[in-house]
């Protein structure tokens, strides 16, 4: 989702590190870089103690070249082991990408054509209507256009559920569509899953079959993995933080995507993402000293996933600082994000995930390409990175990015304590649910994520969703038949308004929920479950 502070929209503020840990360097020379990047490491660093990030990793290719590859920082707040180059993060949804280029490599060799009709691929595949159905194009899982809304079906496999991949794109059929087919932009996640799935039809092969053989043994990806189920023993692999409540920075338990890999599962080192940036800035030619150069894509392939499908309204910037990196364009081609940024395009997308962030940019008229990956649910600082990059290979005058992320990170932040002065307000203190606990157990259904269970435990009720295995917590009495649900894993920053909704004659009749707080992840797509009482119970 683009974003001036994050991807996922996940505001955070900050714990400083004191002392800088020791920088991992990579064989590049001061004098390979701008005079304007000369102090990038004390950059770096200033980055990390501001938005409170215990590792980052930043690579950048010039001109087929890779300029710089560093790690900055540990890969666990309180233990001693320094992120370097090689150290592995969940790049999450910079993934897309590589489900675009798979897609890419197999219409070259004529298994498909990104304008067939995913039907004819999947004939069991199904929208919720019947003319998106029949209409849907391979293009169209790439394009953030299905009618689908914001984040739509992501509790499907957001926390990890125990679905399979084929079982959530077959739950699509009852996922609500908020929009018109093709009308407007609506960052999804998984039609991804989908398009995941035309590739294993395709090739013939699993996905992660199909992504080792065809992209990571071509481009010497030693170093990546499909998933973090796929994580070897010795990896060094930087772990997730985030805010609990908002505030206090914690470890968070590592998260998987098996069941939708092709939207955000991959993991990656910026050692490797180098070469993958190079691939894309070499119009998709592998090639290395002494071998003859091989082509992975065609070049009209590279253009049409460059090329602008839909368009995305500008939004406005959150405070004055950051006018500057409003984009005179702005748009989402085949699982890439396209702009401009002091009149050249970019080609980029962000990646988000349970306590790691990260962007990937290029910048294909000056042959440049950066990728900064974090461990800590702050975009603000890959953003703050990127950009000083960017004006450096511009020769722009240095603007103080680090300030303005972080006054647009304290709005955002005012804002919501803001939202939540205005539910107090609201409260009637003085209201007592309408029903005795006890009458609020049971089970409840939702079409497209399945059963959800209220509990009644020592005098209190405890809502638990049966297929994701974190979504456990305590609901607490606000107002009325409303509730808040505290979930137990204080890390997910997802609290929720739980609305029983009684019937004439006293009886329930539905739940709605909906994220207390503004700055809850958009994946926490809580809104669109319509949850009726299990009669047969």
């Amino acid at each position: 989702m683009p974003s001036f502070l994050a991807s996922p929209p996940i505001a955070c503020l900050l714990l400083s590190l004191l002392l800088f840990p020791g920088i991992a360097r990579a064989q590049a020379s001061p004098e390979s870089l701008p005079a304007q990047l000369q102090d990038f490491d004390a950059y770096v660093e200033e980055v990390r103690k501001q938005f409170d990030v215990p590792g980052i990793a930043v690579a950048i290719v010039k001109d087929g070249q890779v300029v710089l590859e560093r790690g900055y920082g540990v890969r666990e707040l309180g233990q001693p082991d320094e992120v370097d180059a090689h150290t592995l993060f969940a790049i999450a949804s910079n993934t897309k990408a590589f489900t675009s280029a798979s897609l890419s490599i197999l219409a070259d060799e004529g298994k498909l054509k990104l304008d067939d009709r995913v039907i004819e691929h999947l004939p069991w595949f199904r929208m919720s209507d019947p003319y998106v159905t029949h209409e849907m194009r391979i293009r169209d899982l790439l394009a953030h256009r299905s009618g689908l809304g914001l984040g739509a079906g992501d509790l499907l496999y957001w926390p990890t559920t125990d679905y399979s991949n084929e079982e959530v794109a077959r739950r699509l059929r009852d996922v609500p569509l908020t929009g018109s087919f093709r009308n407007q932009y609506a960052y999804d996640n998984i039609l991804f899953g989908v398009a995941q799935l035309v590739v294993e039809q395709a090739s013939g092969q699993s996905y992660r079959e199909f992504l080792q053989s065809r992209i990571f043994m071509p481009l010497d990806m030693a170093e990546t993995r499909y998933n973090s189920d796929h994580l070897k023993p010795g990896d060094k692999v930087a772990t997730g933080h985030a805010k609990a409540g908002f505030t206090e920075l914690q470890a968070v338990p590592r998260m998987t995507w098996s069941n939708v890999a092709g939207a955000g599962g991959i993991y990656s080192s910026v050692h490797d993402m180098g070469k993958w940036m190079r691939l894309q800035l070499d119009g998709g030619v592998i090639s290395g000293e002494g071998e003859q150069a091989k082509r992975l894509f065609s070049a009209k392939r590279q253009q049409e996933m460059w090329s602008m499908i839909t368009p995305i309204p500008i939004p406005t910037p959150p405070v004055p600082q950051l006018a500057a990196a409003s984009p005179d364009f702005l748009g989402y081609g085949e699982g890439w994000n396209l702009s401009d940024y002091r009149g050249r395009k970019l080609v980029w997308h962000t990646g988000g995930w349970p306590g790691m962030v990260s962007r990937v940019t290029l910048v294909p008229e000056q042959k440049l390409g950066i990728v900064v990956l974090t461990n800590q649910e702050v975009g603000a600082a890959f953003h703050a990175i990127t950009l000083r990059a960017l004006d450096a290979y511009a020769d722009a005058p240095k603007s103080d990015w680090i300030a303005a992320y972080a006054a647009g990170m304290a709005k955002k932040q005012s804002e919501a304590e803001d939202s939540w002065r205005k539910h107090v307000a609201a409260r009637d203190t003085q209201s007592r649910p309408s029903l005795p606990l006890a009458k609020y157990a049971g089970t409840y259904r939702d079409a497209w994520y399945g059963d959800v269970a209220v509990a009644e435990q020592r005098g209190k009720l405890v809502l638990r969703f049966s297929h994701t295995a974190q979504l456990v917590g305590e609901l607490e009495h606000w107002q009325h038949d409303t509730f808040i649900v505290h979930w137990r894993d204080r890390g997910l920053n997802a609290d929720a308004f739980v609305d029983f909704d009684l019937d004439a004659d006293g009886m329930i009749r539905e739940i709605r929920m909906k994220p207390v707080s503004p700055l809850t992840d958009f994946s926490f797509d809580f809104q669109d479950l319509r949850l009726t009482p299990v009669k047969d119970q």
